[in-house]
Protein backbone atom coordinates (compact mmCIF):
# COMPACT_ATOMS: atom_id res chain seq x y z
CA UNK A 1 0.00 0.00 0.00
CA UNK A 2 1.31 3.95 -0.56
CA UNK A 3 1.50 6.07 2.19
CA UNK A 4 2.32 9.11 0.06
CA UNK A 5 -0.59 11.16 -1.39
CA UNK A 6 0.40 13.99 -3.40
CA UNK A 7 -2.46 16.21 -4.24
CA UNK A 8 -1.76 18.61 -6.67
CA UNK A 9 -4.66 22.04 -6.70
CA UNK A 10 -4.61 20.40 -3.16
CA UNK A 11 -6.62 24.13 -1.76
CA UNK A 12 -8.94 23.67 -4.25
CA UNK A 13 -13.10 22.82 -4.13
CA UNK A 14 -12.21 18.98 -4.78
CA UNK A 15 -9.96 18.69 -2.04
CA UNK A 16 -12.39 20.57 0.20
CA UNK A 17 -15.04 19.04 -0.09
CA UNK A 18 -14.08 15.47 -1.34
CA UNK A 19 -10.26 14.44 -0.75
CA UNK A 20 -9.47 15.43 2.65
CA UNK A 21 -13.23 14.48 4.12
CA UNK A 22 -12.44 10.93 1.96
CA UNK A 23 -8.82 10.54 3.98
CA UNK A 24 -10.43 11.18 7.58
CA UNK A 25 -13.31 8.40 6.51
CA UNK A 26 -10.30 5.69 5.63
CA UNK A 27 -8.54 6.85 8.99
CA UNK A 28 -11.41 6.69 10.85
CA UNK A 29 -12.40 2.85 9.33
CA UNK A 30 -8.63 2.09 9.93
CA UNK A 31 -7.49 1.62 6.66
CA UNK A 32 -4.18 4.54 6.97
CA UNK A 33 -1.61 3.76 9.40
CA UNK A 34 0.45 6.57 11.37
CA UNK A 35 3.26 6.95 8.37
CA UNK A 36 0.74 8.45 6.12
CA UNK A 37 1.78 11.80 4.25
CA UNK A 38 -0.75 13.81 2.44
CA UNK A 39 1.21 17.08 0.63
CA UNK A 40 -0.57 19.77 -1.11
CA UNK A 41 0.23 21.80 -3.88
CA UNK A 42 -0.66 24.68 -5.29
CA UNK A 43 0.13 28.12 -6.49
CA UNK A 44 -1.17 29.99 -2.98
CA UNK A 45 1.64 31.77 -1.12
CA UNK A 46 0.65 29.28 2.22
CA UNK A 47 2.83 27.74 4.39
CA UNK A 48 2.16 24.36 6.61
CA UNK A 49 0.28 26.24 9.50
CA UNK A 50 -1.69 28.16 7.11
CA UNK A 51 -2.64 24.92 5.17
CA UNK A 52 -3.12 23.16 8.46
CA UNK A 53 -5.43 25.68 9.39
CA UNK A 54 -7.33 25.68 6.39
CA UNK A 55 -7.62 21.88 6.05
CA UNK A 56 -9.21 22.30 9.78
CA UNK A 57 -11.86 24.37 8.46
CA UNK A 58 -12.74 22.15 5.68
CA UNK A 59 -12.67 18.99 7.76
CA UNK A 60 -15.13 20.78 10.51
CA UNK A 61 -17.65 21.84 7.64
CA UNK A 62 -17.62 18.76 5.14
CA UNK A 63 -16.71 15.51 7.64
CA UNK A 64 -18.45 16.70 10.66
CA UNK A 65 -19.66 13.08 11.27
CA UNK A 66 -15.89 12.12 11.04
CA UNK A 67 -14.20 11.28 14.69
CA UNK A 68 -12.32 14.63 15.42
CA UNK A 69 -9.22 12.63 16.13
CA UNK A 70 -9.32 11.19 12.24
CA UNK A 71 -9.72 14.69 10.94
CA UNK A 72 -6.87 15.96 13.04
CA UNK A 73 -4.83 13.06 12.26
CA UNK A 74 -5.25 13.70 8.37
CA UNK A 75 -4.44 17.77 9.37
CA UNK A 76 -1.34 16.38 11.00
CA UNK A 77 -0.03 14.12 7.96
CA UNK A 78 -0.45 16.79 5.95
CA UNK A 79 2.56 18.98 4.52
CA UNK A 80 2.06 22.36 1.89
CA UNK A 81 4.57 22.97 -0.66
CA UNK A 82 3.85 25.98 -3.31
CA UNK A 83 4.62 25.26 -6.56
CA UNK A 84 3.69 25.42 -10.19
CA UNK A 85 2.50 22.15 -11.34
CA UNK A 86 2.87 22.35 -14.78
CA UNK A 87 7.08 22.83 -14.11
CA UNK A 88 8.80 19.73 -13.89
CA UNK A 89 11.26 21.58 -11.03
CA UNK A 90 8.62 22.02 -8.89
CA UNK A 91 7.00 18.81 -9.04
CA UNK A 92 10.02 16.83 -8.74
CA UNK A 93 10.20 18.53 -5.52
CA UNK A 94 7.44 16.84 -4.07
CA UNK A 95 8.94 13.35 -4.62
CA UNK A 96 11.45 11.26 -2.66
CA UNK A 97 13.46 9.24 -4.71
CA UNK A 98 12.84 5.44 -4.53
CA UNK A 99 9.44 6.02 -2.67
CA UNK A 100 6.40 5.49 -4.63
CA UNK A 101 3.84 7.48 -3.74
CA UNK A 102 -0.17 8.60 -5.55
CA UNK A 103 0.14 11.95 -7.67
CA UNK A 104 -3.77 13.21 -7.42
CA UNK A 105 -4.57 15.88 -10.41
CA UNK A 106 -7.69 17.70 -8.53
CA UNK A 107 -6.79 20.31 -11.59
CA UNK A 108 -8.82 21.62 -14.61
CA UNK A 109 -8.80 19.06 -17.32
CA UNK A 110 -7.46 21.34 -19.10
CA UNK A 111 -4.05 21.31 -17.54
CA UNK A 112 -3.78 17.75 -17.58
CA UNK A 113 -1.13 17.26 -20.26
CA UNK A 114 1.18 19.65 -18.97
CA UNK A 115 0.85 17.92 -15.67
CA UNK A 116 1.50 14.65 -16.90
CA UNK A 117 4.62 15.75 -19.07
CA UNK A 118 5.62 17.68 -16.32
CA UNK A 119 5.68 14.72 -13.73
CA UNK A 120 7.16 12.82 -16.81
CA UNK A 121 10.42 14.78 -16.98
CA UNK A 122 10.48 15.01 -12.83
CA UNK A 123 10.63 10.98 -12.91
CA UNK A 124 8.24 9.16 -10.73
CA UNK A 125 9.69 6.26 -9.20
CA UNK A 126 9.03 2.47 -10.10
CA UNK A 127 5.24 1.53 -7.99
CA UNK A 128 3.70 5.37 -8.47
CA UNK A 129 0.60 5.84 -9.80
CA UNK A 130 -1.18 8.89 -11.14
CA UNK A 131 -5.17 9.63 -10.58
CA UNK A 132 -7.47 12.02 -13.26
CA UNK A 133 -10.57 13.04 -12.72
CA UNK A 134 -13.00 13.51 -15.43
CA UNK A 135 -13.96 14.56 -18.10
CA UNK A 136 -10.69 13.18 -19.69
CA UNK A 137 -9.87 15.22 -22.98
CA UNK A 138 -12.36 17.58 -24.52
CA UNK A 139 -12.81 15.16 -27.58
CA UNK A 140 -11.44 11.67 -28.59
CA UNK A 141 -8.17 13.29 -30.26
CA UNK A 142 -7.57 14.73 -26.84
CA UNK A 143 -8.21 11.78 -25.13
CA UNK A 144 -6.59 9.73 -27.63
CA UNK A 145 -2.91 12.62 -27.22
CA UNK A 146 -3.41 11.96 -23.10
CA UNK A 147 -3.32 8.28 -22.91
CA UNK A 148 -0.47 8.81 -25.08
CA UNK A 149 1.34 10.83 -22.64
CA UNK A 150 0.56 8.83 -19.73
CA UNK A 151 1.62 5.81 -21.09
CA UNK A 152 4.68 7.22 -21.78
CA UNK A 153 5.10 8.14 -17.68
CA UNK A 154 3.77 5.02 -16.04
CA UNK A 155 2.27 1.63 -16.92
CA UNK A 156 -1.71 1.47 -17.43
CA UNK A 157 -2.63 -0.48 -14.35
CA UNK A 158 -0.87 2.78 -12.16
CA UNK A 159 -3.00 5.28 -14.25
CA UNK A 160 -6.27 5.87 -12.25
CA UNK A 161 -9.28 7.81 -14.57
CA UNK A 162 -11.59 8.11 -11.66
CA UNK A 163 -15.32 8.61 -11.73
CA UNK A 164 -16.47 8.35 -7.93
CA UNK A 165 -19.92 7.23 -9.19
CA UNK A 166 -18.79 3.76 -9.90
CA UNK A 167 -17.79 3.39 -6.03
CA UNK A 168 -21.32 4.76 -5.15
CA UNK A 169 -23.14 1.87 -3.03
CA UNK A 170 -26.34 1.34 -5.06
CA UNK A 171 -23.87 1.85 -8.19
CA UNK A 172 -22.08 -1.41 -7.64
CA UNK A 173 -25.26 -2.91 -5.90
CA UNK A 174 -26.83 -2.86 -10.11
CA UNK A 175 -24.06 -5.07 -10.60
CA UNK A 176 -24.85 -7.47 -7.54
CA UNK A 177 -29.08 -7.23 -7.97
CA UNK A 178 -27.97 -8.61 -11.73
CA UNK A 179 -25.01 -11.35 -11.50
CA UNK A 180 -25.98 -12.69 -7.73
CA UNK A 181 -29.94 -13.29 -8.61
CA UNK A 182 -31.14 -15.77 -10.85
CA UNK A 183 -34.69 -14.25 -10.94
CA UNK A 184 -32.90 -11.27 -12.95
CA UNK A 185 -30.44 -12.21 -14.80
CA UNK A 186 -32.78 -14.84 -17.42
CA UNK A 187 -34.90 -11.85 -18.18
CA UNK A 188 -32.19 -8.58 -18.38
CA UNK A 189 -32.30 -8.43 -21.94
CA UNK A 190 -34.20 -6.82 -24.79
CA UNK A 191 -37.18 -9.36 -24.96
CA UNK A 192 -38.68 -8.49 -21.45
CA UNK A 193 -36.93 -4.80 -21.16
CA UNK A 194 -37.90 -1.77 -22.77
CA UNK A 195 -36.30 0.65 -22.24
CA UNK A 196 -33.45 2.21 -19.59
CA UNK A 197 -33.48 5.59 -17.88
CA UNK A 198 -30.63 6.52 -16.45
CA UNK A 199 -31.25 10.05 -14.82
CA UNK A 200 -29.30 12.67 -12.80
CA UNK A 201 -32.10 15.63 -12.48
CA UNK A 202 -31.21 17.71 -9.87
CA UNK A 203 -32.85 21.21 -8.16
CA UNK A 204 -29.31 22.66 -7.76
CA UNK A 205 -28.13 25.50 -10.65
CA UNK A 206 -24.43 26.85 -11.42
CA UNK A 207 -24.20 27.31 -7.89
CA UNK A 208 -20.56 29.37 -8.63
CA UNK A 209 -19.00 26.96 -10.64
CA UNK A 210 -19.27 28.93 -14.00
CA UNK A 211 -15.25 29.06 -14.13
CA UNK A 212 -15.91 24.93 -14.98
CA UNK A 213 -19.59 24.35 -16.14
CA UNK A 214 -19.73 27.00 -18.76
CA UNK A 215 -16.95 25.19 -20.71
CA UNK A 216 -17.84 21.91 -20.41
CA UNK A 217 -22.02 21.78 -20.57
CA UNK A 218 -24.33 18.83 -19.50
CA UNK A 219 -23.40 16.67 -22.03
CA UNK A 220 -19.87 16.61 -21.16
CA UNK A 221 -20.51 17.28 -17.17
CA UNK A 222 -22.87 13.79 -17.14
CA UNK A 223 -23.85 12.05 -19.69
CA UNK A 224 -19.94 11.37 -21.03
CA UNK A 225 -18.85 10.03 -18.12
CA UNK A 226 -20.98 9.16 -15.49
CA UNK A 227 -24.27 8.15 -17.07
CA UNK A 228 -22.64 6.20 -19.43
CA UNK A 229 -20.36 4.76 -16.68
CA UNK A 230 -24.07 3.30 -15.59
CA UNK A 231 -25.35 2.04 -18.58
CA UNK A 232 -21.77 0.24 -19.12
CA UNK A 233 -23.09 -1.66 -15.96
CA UNK A 234 -26.17 -1.87 -17.05
CA UNK A 235 -25.84 -3.74 -20.11
CA UNK A 236 -22.65 -5.07 -19.29
CA UNK A 237 -22.22 -9.23 -20.58
CA UNK A 238 -21.21 -11.16 -16.78
CA UNK A 239 -17.50 -11.17 -16.84
CA UNK A 240 -15.39 -13.72 -15.46
CA UNK A 241 -14.77 -12.40 -12.12
CA UNK A 242 -14.88 -8.76 -10.89
CA UNK A 243 -11.34 -8.61 -11.47
CA UNK A 244 -10.16 -4.94 -13.42
CA UNK A 245 -9.47 -6.68 -16.76
CA UNK A 246 -12.43 -8.90 -16.76
CA UNK A 247 -15.25 -6.32 -15.69
CA UNK A 248 -13.58 -4.15 -17.78
CA UNK A 249 -13.02 -5.66 -21.07
CA UNK A 250 -17.16 -5.89 -20.51
CA UNK A 251 -17.26 -2.25 -19.85
CA UNK A 252 -15.69 -1.38 -23.34
CA UNK A 253 -17.62 -3.87 -24.73
CA UNK A 254 -21.02 -2.25 -24.13
CA UNK A 255 -19.36 0.71 -25.52
CA UNK A 256 -18.10 -0.42 -28.75
CA UNK A 257 -21.89 -1.96 -29.24
CA UNK A 258 -23.48 2.02 -29.37
CA UNK A 259 -25.08 2.41 -32.19
CA UNK A 260 -23.15 5.75 -33.82
CA UNK A 261 -25.83 8.61 -34.60
CA UNK A 262 -26.02 10.42 -37.46
CA UNK A 263 -26.79 14.12 -37.97
CA UNK A 264 -30.45 12.60 -38.70
CA UNK A 265 -30.48 10.59 -35.50
CA UNK A 266 -29.41 13.21 -33.06
CA UNK A 267 -32.29 15.01 -34.19
CA UNK A 268 -34.54 12.41 -33.64
CA UNK A 269 -32.84 11.09 -30.08
CA UNK A 270 -31.39 14.30 -28.56
CA UNK A 271 -32.09 17.57 -26.65
CA UNK A 272 -30.50 20.09 -25.24
CA UNK A 273 -31.79 23.90 -23.32
CA UNK A 274 -30.70 25.83 -20.73
CA UNK A 275 -32.39 27.77 -17.80
CA UNK A 276 -34.32 30.90 -17.66
CA UNK A 277 -34.99 32.79 -14.86
CA UNK A 278 -37.38 30.64 -12.25
CA UNK A 279 -38.43 29.91 -8.41
CA UNK A 280 -37.36 27.08 -6.97
CA UNK A 281 -38.91 26.41 -3.77
CA UNK A 282 -38.09 29.42 -1.61
CA UNK A 283 -35.58 31.07 -3.52
CA UNK A 284 -35.35 33.07 -6.85
CA UNK A 285 -32.83 31.60 -9.59
CA UNK A 286 -31.46 34.04 -12.51
CA UNK A 287 -31.71 33.06 -15.70
CA UNK A 288 -28.38 30.83 -16.83
CA UNK A 289 -26.92 33.25 -19.17
CA UNK A 290 -27.46 36.16 -16.51
CA UNK A 291 -25.18 33.74 -13.83
CA UNK A 292 -21.81 35.46 -12.76
CA UNK A 293 -19.20 34.51 -15.07
CA UNK A 294 -21.06 32.64 -17.76
CA UNK A 295 -20.22 33.81 -21.19
CA UNK A 296 -24.26 33.60 -23.11
CA UNK A 297 -22.40 33.50 -26.46
CA UNK A 298 -20.85 30.00 -25.81
CA UNK A 299 -24.69 28.44 -25.54
CA UNK A 300 -23.87 26.36 -23.20
CA UNK A 301 -26.69 23.47 -22.60
CA UNK A 302 -27.56 22.89 -18.69
CA UNK A 303 -29.95 19.88 -19.84
CA UNK A 304 -29.18 17.18 -21.95
CA UNK A 305 -30.79 14.18 -23.07
CA UNK A 306 -29.52 11.49 -25.36
CA UNK A 307 -31.59 7.96 -26.34
CA UNK A 308 -28.95 5.21 -27.17
CA UNK A 309 -29.05 2.00 -28.80
CA UNK A 310 -27.30 -1.46 -28.88
CA UNK A 311 -26.41 -3.52 -31.39
CA UNK A 312 -25.65 -6.38 -29.49
CA UNK A 313 -27.78 -10.08 -29.64
CA UNK A 314 -28.65 -9.27 -26.00
CA UNK A 315 -30.12 -5.54 -26.18
CA UNK A 316 -31.03 -5.11 -29.93
CA UNK A 317 -34.57 -3.51 -29.35
CA UNK A 318 -34.32 -1.57 -26.20
CA UNK A 319 -33.65 2.08 -25.79
CA UNK A 320 -31.66 3.19 -23.02
CA UNK A 321 -32.25 7.13 -22.13
CA UNK A 322 -29.37 9.05 -20.67
CA UNK A 323 -30.77 12.70 -18.89
CA UNK A 324 -29.41 15.72 -16.80
CA UNK A 325 -30.37 18.85 -15.92
CA UNK A 326 -29.85 21.43 -13.80
CA UNK A 327 -32.38 23.96 -11.31
CA UNK A 328 -34.87 21.49 -11.69
CA UNK A 329 -38.88 21.43 -9.88
CA UNK A 330 -37.15 18.03 -8.00
CA UNK A 331 -34.66 15.83 -7.72
CA UNK A 332 -34.06 12.66 -9.38
CA UNK A 333 -31.08 10.47 -8.97
CA UNK A 334 -32.04 6.78 -10.72
CA UNK A 335 -31.14 4.03 -12.80
CA UNK A 336 -34.92 2.90 -13.79
CA UNK A 337 -35.61 -0.51 -15.55
CA UNK A 338 -38.84 -0.56 -17.32
CA UNK A 339 -39.48 -3.85 -18.29
CA UNK A 340 -42.37 -5.25 -21.11
CA UNK A 341 -45.88 -5.47 -20.55
CA UNK A 342 -46.78 -9.01 -20.09
CA UNK A 343 -48.44 -10.58 -23.52
CA UNK A 344 -51.63 -11.36 -22.41
CA UNK A 345 -54.23 -10.49 -19.26
CA UNK A 346 -56.90 -13.31 -18.45
CA UNK A 347 -58.78 -10.78 -16.48
CA UNK A 348 -61.14 -9.49 -18.28
CA UNK A 349 -61.41 -5.87 -18.56
CA UNK A 350 -60.64 -5.23 -14.77
CA UNK A 351 -58.65 -2.66 -15.32
CA UNK A 352 -54.99 -1.77 -16.86
CA UNK A 353 -51.54 -3.65 -15.57
CA UNK A 354 -48.84 -1.33 -15.66
CA UNK A 355 -45.54 -2.88 -17.07
CA UNK A 356 -43.02 -3.91 -14.11
CA UNK A 357 -40.21 -1.42 -13.10
CA UNK A 358 -36.98 -2.09 -11.10
CA UNK A 359 -35.36 1.21 -9.55
CA UNK A 360 -31.81 1.49 -8.18
CA UNK A 361 -32.11 4.85 -5.82
CA UNK A 362 -28.58 6.61 -6.51
CA UNK A 363 -29.40 9.86 -3.99
CA UNK A 364 -30.96 8.76 -1.69
CA UNK A 365 -29.62 5.19 -2.03
CA UNK A 366 -32.11 2.20 -2.59
CA UNK A 367 -34.12 -0.33 -4.56
CA UNK A 368 -37.74 -0.45 -5.59
CA UNK A 369 -39.50 -3.27 -7.72
CA UNK A 370 -42.63 -2.13 -8.54
CA UNK A 371 -45.40 -4.89 -9.57
CA UNK A 372 -48.95 -5.21 -10.22
CA UNK A 373 -51.75 -7.17 -8.10
CA UNK A 374 -55.29 -7.34 -6.96
CA UNK A 375 -57.27 -5.70 -5.27
CA UNK A 376 -59.93 -5.58 -2.79
CA UNK A 377 -62.64 -5.36 -5.61
CA UNK A 378 -62.65 -8.87 -8.00
CA UNK A 379 -60.22 -8.27 -11.10
CA UNK A 380 -59.16 -4.50 -9.87
CA UNK A 381 -55.57 -4.28 -10.84
CA UNK A 382 -53.97 -2.29 -8.38
CA UNK A 383 -49.90 -1.01 -7.57
CA UNK A 384 -47.70 -2.49 -5.30
CA UNK A 385 -44.24 -1.29 -4.57
CA UNK A 386 -41.33 -3.23 -2.66
CA UNK A 387 -38.61 -1.08 -1.56
CA UNK A 388 -35.06 -1.80 0.41
CA UNK A 389 -33.18 0.82 1.59
CA UNK A 390 -29.09 0.42 2.26
CA UNK A 391 -27.67 0.55 5.00
CA UNK A 392 -24.98 3.47 5.01
CA UNK A 393 -21.72 2.77 3.33
CA UNK A 394 -18.23 2.76 5.76
CA UNK A 395 -16.67 4.80 3.16
CA UNK A 396 -17.81 7.51 0.84
CA UNK A 397 -17.65 7.30 -2.62
CA UNK A 398 -14.31 8.93 -2.84
CA UNK A 399 -12.82 7.02 0.32
CA UNK A 400 -13.50 4.17 -2.47
CA UNK A 401 -11.47 5.33 -4.67
CA UNK A 402 -8.47 6.68 -2.73
CA UNK A 403 -7.99 3.13 -1.37
CA UNK A 404 -8.25 1.71 -4.23
CA UNK A 405 -5.43 4.04 -5.38
CA UNK A 406 -3.36 3.37 -2.21
CA UNK A 407 -4.04 0.01 -2.69
CA UNK A 408 -3.33 -0.30 -6.19
CA UNK A 409 -6.22 -2.04 -7.84
CA UNK A 410 -7.76 -0.17 -10.59
CA UNK A 411 -10.87 -2.26 -11.28
CA UNK A 412 -13.20 1.17 -10.55
CA UNK A 413 -11.15 3.55 -12.96
CA UNK A 414 -11.37 3.98 -16.41
CA UNK A 415 -9.22 2.16 -18.93
CA UNK A 416 -7.29 3.83 -21.57
CA UNK A 417 -9.56 2.65 -24.48
CA UNK A 418 -12.56 3.08 -22.46
CA UNK A 419 -12.03 6.40 -22.29
CA UNK A 420 -11.67 7.14 -25.68
CA UNK A 421 -14.47 4.60 -26.55
CA UNK A 422 -17.01 6.79 -24.45
CA UNK A 423 -15.79 9.99 -26.81
CA UNK A 424 -16.50 7.89 -29.73
CA UNK A 425 -20.19 7.66 -28.72
CA UNK A 426 -21.01 11.27 -28.02
CA UNK A 427 -18.78 13.01 -30.48
CA UNK A 428 -21.45 12.53 -33.49
CA UNK A 429 -24.11 14.70 -30.55
CA UNK A 430 -21.43 17.10 -29.33
CA UNK A 431 -20.36 18.24 -33.84
CA UNK A 432 -23.78 18.33 -34.49
CA UNK A 433 -24.82 20.60 -31.47
CA UNK A 434 -21.78 22.91 -32.08
CA UNK A 435 -23.37 23.20 -35.56
CA UNK A 436 -26.75 24.08 -34.48
CA UNK A 437 -28.74 21.11 -35.84
CA UNK A 438 -30.32 20.72 -32.73
CA UNK A 439 -31.83 23.78 -31.44
CA UNK A 440 -30.93 25.38 -27.82
CA UNK A 441 -34.55 24.77 -25.88
CA UNK A 442 -35.24 26.93 -23.07
CA UNK A 443 -37.11 26.01 -19.60
CA UNK A 444 -37.62 27.52 -16.31
CA UNK A 445 -35.73 27.03 -13.24
CA UNK A 446 -37.77 25.02 -11.13
CA UNK A 447 -40.26 23.31 -14.01
CA UNK A 448 -39.98 19.82 -15.38
CA UNK A 449 -37.30 20.94 -18.25
CA UNK A 450 -37.99 21.72 -21.62
CA UNK A 451 -40.73 20.59 -23.76
CA UNK A 452 -40.20 18.38 -26.88
CA UNK A 453 -42.86 16.87 -28.94
CA UNK A 454 -41.45 15.22 -31.60
CA UNK A 455 -38.81 15.30 -34.77
CA UNK A 456 -37.59 18.93 -35.09
CA UNK A 457 -38.24 19.91 -31.74
CA UNK A 458 -34.64 18.67 -30.65
CA UNK A 459 -36.13 15.83 -28.36
CA UNK A 460 -36.79 11.85 -28.28
CA UNK A 461 -40.14 12.07 -26.81
CA UNK A 462 -43.27 11.26 -28.64
CA UNK A 463 -46.16 9.42 -28.37
CA UNK A 464 -45.63 6.28 -26.11
CA UNK A 465 -41.93 7.29 -24.63
CA UNK A 466 -43.04 8.03 -21.14
CA UNK A 467 -43.90 11.47 -21.11
CA UNK A 468 -46.71 12.91 -19.34
CA UNK A 469 -48.17 14.40 -22.48
CA UNK A 470 -48.19 17.86 -24.02
CA UNK A 471 -47.25 20.46 -21.28
CA UNK A 472 -46.20 18.29 -18.70
CA UNK A 473 -42.38 20.02 -19.73
CA UNK A 474 -41.02 16.27 -20.97
CA UNK A 475 -40.48 14.76 -17.81
CA UNK A 476 -40.71 11.42 -17.45
CA UNK A 477 -43.22 9.29 -15.45
CA UNK A 478 -42.61 8.04 -12.39
CA UNK A 479 -41.30 4.29 -12.35
CA UNK A 480 -44.86 3.43 -11.98
CA UNK A 481 -45.70 5.22 -15.34
CA UNK A 482 -45.89 2.90 -18.58
CA UNK A 483 -43.17 1.88 -19.84
CA UNK A 484 -42.14 3.10 -23.53
CA UNK A 485 -42.67 1.31 -26.47
CA UNK A 486 -39.39 0.99 -27.91
CA UNK A 487 -38.91 1.65 -31.85
CA UNK A 488 -36.27 0.74 -34.40
CA UNK A 489 -33.91 3.35 -35.36
CA UNK A 490 -36.00 5.31 -37.97
CA UNK A 491 -39.05 4.34 -37.47
CA UNK A 492 -41.57 6.97 -37.62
Amino acid sequence: MINHLAVLGGTGDLSARFLLPALAALHAAGHLDDGFRLTAASRQDWDNARFRQWATTQLDRHADTCPANARQAIVNAAHYQRADVTDPSDVAALITPDKPLAVYLALPPALFPAVVTALHRAGLPPGSRIVLEKPFGEELADAVALNRLLADTLPEDSVFRVDHFLAMTTVQNVLGSRLANRVLEPIWNSTHIAEVEIVWDETLALEGRAGYYDGVGALKDMLQNHLLQLLCLVAMEPPITLGERDLRDRKVDVLRSVRPLSDADVVRHTRRARYLAGRIGDRDVPAYADEEGVDPERRTETFAEVELELDSWRWSGTTFRLRTGKALAADRKEVAVHFRAVPHLPFGHGGEALPNSLTFGLEPEGLTLDITGIGSKTHTFVPLELTARMDPPELPAYGRLLLDVLNGDPALSIRGDEAEEAWRVFEPVLSAWSRGVVPLGEYAAGSDGPVGEGPGSGGPWREGSGTEGPGSGGRPRSARGRAPTARPRGAP
